[in-house]
């Protein structure tokens, strides 16, 4: 019998693209901004401890992100092959890869990350050696445990990852905004309870928890890890429920197969190179050459990448459905509508990022006090910070527009297939640009301190965004095929023009209520 649905999946009325484009992305955008206001709200309460355990979080977090960012690579085309399939109109061939995503992440979890977790006192050991920091064993105490919680805790991170990927795909993403949304919420309010206790936040005239001992910075990571778990229960539930399961049998394929496992390595192994070595570079930059000037100015830079990710988090969200987008019109053989809905997405993120720069500019100062809170933070040592942190925050304003070209054109190169290429350019502009770039910067201007390497590090944004706008409009993508007649196929029969799946709000409701479909999706007509 063949996977092929008599009818369309989903009809789609003409409106304008706009509407089409924000009707995808503002659940998946909103996922985005949830999730990095919940990372930002826990930056801010560590930051109540003190200026080493935000740095502590950040180099913590970054190193034990670094694994598991060649995983994500690897997740991401789930969307791929879910869009197209669902594009192509044989949506009962993308369970598959779901449950590809499951077991690929355990065997990563298994594999690579339990393992890399215990070594991690060595490697920040090893990183911070010759470094002039102060009180460097409670900071190789704090990064390393707080790391470590963080990596036994990525098997649920990741495995909600590949779901979220699967709705996606699907378009929708309402279900991961409610799950997200719900997620923040469990990981916030987890988080004040382990890291405050009963000591609660005085100063701000917040209570303590009786009975319960205030954990600090190891509070966050495990509150993290309950936030992550939330994350993954609700798209889980749905995927696994009765409605669900009988309109695509979603608990068909939950065997270990190779095939879709093959298929995720094969087209996503770039992207996995892409994620996975540009998280490298960043944290060497952070670790090595920021750090090579001490711990304020590692707090600094922490504090200018928080506010970083409320800009680029957004945009980010809006390249994951303008994966969707193009995925689901090249699915339907309309490359020229998908070229057009990748460019509306560009267009929004840039208003977007343009707005976040020029905050970033005439607020710099005002934006780094935020983070030199804390009983154990002396006036010297916060005025070191906002002043070495409003530097830095320049630097993060210039590049702020562009950065949209680079996330948005990825998320656009991903949906079409064109995973390889977005990953060579990756490596060599990193590797180039912020590590050798940053380290040159620490060697012929060291006068420059640590805004020396992130000049190179924006010169690396700038030709990045650039780079992947040029790839994007040669038209390149065009000649990949990934579904092979199917597309053609689906042509045929799939009336999809400009227009947009479902709009209703309340669907992601419907969704976890009756444990599957959302309700408000059109359907196609007899």
């Amino acid at each position: 019998m063949s996977d092929k649905l008599e009818k369309p999946i989903i009809a789609l009325t003409s409106v304008h693209p706009l509407r089409e484009v924000w009707s995808i992305a503002w659940p998946t955008v909103m996922t985005m901004t949830s999730y990095t206001v919940m990372q930002f709200v826990d930056a801010l309460m560590v930051a109540r401890v003190s200026p080493l355990a935000v740095a502590a979080q950040g180099n913590g977090g970054i190193w034990s992100f670094t694994p598991i960012a060649f995983a994500f690579g690897l997740l991401t085309v789930v969307n791929t092959y879910v869009s197209q399939n669902l594009g192509a109109n044989t949506p009962q061939n993308s369970p598959k890869y779901a449950w590809a995503s499951f077991w690929l992440s355990l065997l990563i979890w298994v594999v690579v990350l339990l393992p890399f977790a215990f070594c991690l006192p060595w490697l920040f050991e090893y990183l911070h050696s010759g470094q002039a920091i102060e009180n460097v064993d409670e900071l190789v105490h704090l990064e390393s445990g707080y790391a470590k919680i963080l990596l036994i805790g990525a098997v649920i991170l990741m495995t909600g990852k590949g779901l979220h990927h699967y709705f996606f795909g699907m378009h929708r993403p309402k279900v991961v905004t409610i799950s997200a949304l719900a997620g923040n919420i469990v990981n916030i309010v987890a988080n004040y309870i382990l890291i405050f206790g009963e000591d609660g936040l005085p100063a701000l005239g917040l209570p303590g928890i009786p009975g319960v001992k205030p954990m600090g910075l190891f509070g966050a990571a495990i509150g993290t890890v309950l936030g992550t778990l939330v994350e993954l229960a609700i798209p889980a539930a749905i995927f696994l429920g009765p409605k669900m399961n009988a309109e695509f049998k979603t608990r068909q394929n939950w065997k270990p197969s190779w095939s879709p496992i093959k298929d995720l390595c094969k087209l996503g192994w770039p992207a996995a190179l892409q994620f996975g070595n540009e998280i490298i570079c960043w944290s060497i930059f952070m670790t090595v050459l920021v750090g090579k000037f001490g711990a304020e100015h590692m707090t600094a830079g922490w504090a200018v990448l928080k506010f970083m990710h409320l800009s680029f988090m957004p945009a980010v969200g809006f390249s994951v459905a303008t994966t969707s987008l193009v995925g689901k019109y090249i699915g339907a053989g309309q490359p020229d509508v998908a070229a057009s809905r990748a460019r509306w997405a560009l267009g929004i993120a840039m208003v977007y990022m343009t707005i976040c720069a020029l905050i970033f500019f005439f607020f710099r100062a005002d934006l780094i006090s935020w983070f030199v809170g804390g009983k154990n933070v002396t006036p010297e040592q916060a005025e070191m910070i906002i002043s070495i942190g409003s530097k830095l925050m320049i630097c993060a304003a210039i590049f702020q527009t562009v950065d949209a070209f680079g996330i948005v054109y990825t998320g656009a190169l991903r949906g079409a297939g064109d995973t390889v290429w977005p990953g060579v350019v990756t490596v060599i502009y990193s590797w180039s640009f912020i590590v050798l770039g940053g380290l040159g910067m620490t060697v012929v201007w060291p006068e420059l301190e640590s805004v020396g390497p992130w000049i190179a590090a924006s010169v690396y944004i700038i030709l990045y965004g650039i780079t992947m706008a040029w790839r994007f409009e040669s038209g390149r993508w065009r000649s990949i095929k990934l579904l092979g007649t199917a597309r053609e196929e689906a042509a045929e029969i799939a009336p999809i023009g400009p227009g947009i799946p479902a709009g209703d709000a309340t669907a992601a409701v419907r969704d976890i209520a009756e444990s599957m479909v959302d309700a408000s999706q059109p359907k196609s007509k007899d």
